[in-house]
């Protein structure tokens, strides 16, 4: 059976919603069906001690029926896990086995700023045939991951997990502990889904509205109401079901390198306490994560111990990282279920006692479009839209931020009055019935290390979607200057997003102390998701001498221009 996309493409349905049961390395390495059980099997690579040789390279893949080279980390995909402790010096020779220039960024990792992987920044890059030593104390613990930081490389496979084991034990001792990275496959060349993007932004949205649709809504809210939102969204050239830039058009969705066919899966004997540590390594995709029957109880987040809350439930961004705690309670198996946030396809996992176990997959949630709250805050900006006022309504009002809105062409809408809240789980998970996790019901264990502001900075999403652009106040990376910062003080930082994307944020070298509405710590993290539509507030201790990137997560975004230098001096 074909699935027939809007511009003629024809997509086997077997590789749209599932991938290959053989993928992967295993494929690569010529493995068969029988074998791949064994693999799953067995534990994942996993490196431990204080001295790490790793080496990046290319080797053949096969997720979908046909080989690609992907770039991986001593011949593994994902790469090693990394398994460090709290208080020890790590080393890590790094090869470079490419024929182009590499590197290697440790996320949410707080280090020595030549340490932190990024080229042309803090440091020139690892060249061909090349090698970086990089060596630091490790003063945190909790799950963080590593990637690269050239180019598209991120996009073809070079990224790991890690693992800090604390110095005085973990809080929440469980028996079994397993680590689920997602992440975005995809066959062809990220250079041309880059192309693809700039040419036409819109190129790998298959869920736009329909005629079908159209009647439908129609019957809802009369032909009129029907017309008047579809006349807005073509007034803002805007679509109210582009959620995500690159869908399963393109990508097969992998769980610990495996497609959804492949079915990795997780050992568990009956009563025992199960720690899933979830790494969302993707591209350019959020995950929505539930493991239908069982509640998670979420107790760290971006390597940070929070107050224990219990889910059905959450949404992760590009580049966070979720622990959770389950107690499988009876002797059968159980799907670990995570749907792409556009709908479009999905990455899937079991656990269960023993293995060639699965249990039944859940039906995908319907397609969620984008509203007028989404996008608009508490105040239209756009002529003509009267009548859609009540739309937005749901949000509570703020004053207009005192910062300008930037305009241009840099920039192809603004929000003068965004919402505040971080009670909202986000478009397609409002009211679906099941308990949905929030930024509201994270709280940090631990006394924030920002204890005052000393400084305001106030920054907005901005990017044109008819372009291709993004960037950070309406100027893109190649013609803004660094955010500077001076050693030692602390700086609120506040972020409004003026586009129609949800954003993940990311910081390297300092820590974002998340507030609430109320300008109140709440929670610790090194990326930040901002919804559309949003303000949100952080502080920022600028203890960390050097040159830092600072820049969305969407590997296409970024490269697109939402990335800033800080200079911390």
């Amino acid at each position: 059976m074909n699935r027939q996309d809007p511009r003629g493409f024809q997509l086997p349905r077997r590789r749209f919603v599932q991938g290959l049961a053989l993928g992967g390395v295993a494929a690569a390495l010529g493995l068969r069906g029988g074998e791949l059980l064994a693999q799953q099997a067995a534990p994942r690579a996993e490196l431990r001690g204080t001295h790490f040789d790793l080496a990046i390279g290319e080797l053949p893949v096969d997720f979908t029926g046909h080989r690609r080279i992907a770039t991986v980390v001593n011949g593994q995909l994902p790469a090693p896990l990394l398994r460090w402790r709290q208080g020890d010096t790590v080393t890590l020779r790094v090869r470079n086995q490419l024929p182009v220039t590499s590197s290697i960024h440790w996320h949410g990792i707080v280090l020595p700023a030549d340490m932190d992987g990024v080229p042309g920044l803090s440091f020139a890059g690892i060249p061909p045939g090349g090698e970086y030593l990089y060596r630091f104390t490790v003063n945190q613990s909790g799950t963080y991951w590593y990637h690269s930081h050239s180019r598209f490389q991120e996009q073809t496979g070079l990224y790991g997990p890690i693992v800090i084991d604390p110095r005085e034990g973990e809080r929440h001792r469980t028996e079994r502990d397993y680590v689920v990275l997602l992440n975005d496959w995809s066959d062809t060349d990220p250079e041309r889904i880059y192309a693809n993007l700039k040419k036409q932004s819109d190129y790998y949205n298959v869920g736009k509205p329909t005629v079908g649709d159209f009647l439908q809504d129609a019957g809802k809210q009369g032909v009129r109401g029907a017309m008047a939102e579809r006349r807005m969204w073509q007034q803002m050239r805007m679509d109210p079901s582009d959620l995500a830039d690159v869908s399963a058009m393109t990508y097969t969705y992998l769980m610990n390198g495996h497609a959804p066919a492949g079915n990795w899966t997780g050992l568990f004997d009956v009563g025992e306490k199960v720690r899933l540590r979830f790494i969302n390594g993707a591209s350019m995709t959020f995950f929505d994560v539930r493991i239908p029957g069982l509640k998670m109880t979420v107790v760290a987040v971006d390597g940070q111990d929070v107050e224990p809350v219990s889910v059905d439930e959450f949404r992760i961004g590009t580049a966070e990282v979720y622990d959770v705690i389950v107690t499988p309670s009876a002797d059968r198996a159980w799907t670990i279920f995570a749907q792409s946030m556009d709908r479009s396809g999905y990455a899937r996992g079991t656990l269960a006692p023993r293995m060639g176990m699965s249990a039944d997959l859940p039906s995908p949630d319907p397609r969620a479009l984008l509203t007028v709250g989404d996008m608009m805050g508490t105040s239209m900006s756009m002529p003509g839209m009267a009548d859609m006022n009540h739309v937005a309504t749901e949000h509570a009002a703020m004053p207009t931020p005192t910062a300008p809105l930037p305009t241009g062409v840099e920039a192809d809408m603004r929000v003068p009055r965004p919402r505040t809240s971080l009670d909202d789980p986000g478009v397609g998970l409002r009211d679906n019935g099941r308990r949905v996790l929030s930024y509201a019901d994270l709280h940090t264990l631990d006394a924030p290390i920002t204890p005052r502001v000393d400084r305001e900075l106030t920054l907005h999403l901005t990017g044109n979607m008819q372009r291709y652009l993004w960037s950070f106040d309406a100027t893109r990376f190649s013609e803004a200057p660094p955010l500077r910062l001076k050693y030692g003080e602390h700086v609120r930082v506040t972020l409004i997003n003026d586009t129609m994307m949800t954003h993940p944020i990311h910081l390297h070298g300092m820590w974002s102390e998340l507030e609430d509405p109320h300008g109140e710590f709440q929670l610790r993290k090194h990326t930040v998701v901002v919804q559309p539509a949003q303000q949100i507030s952080y502080r920022v201790s600028a203890d960390a001498m050097g040159r830092w990137a600072y820049h969305c997560h969407l590997l296409y975004h970024m490269e697109a221009g939402m990335f800033r230098e800080v200079v911390v001096a």
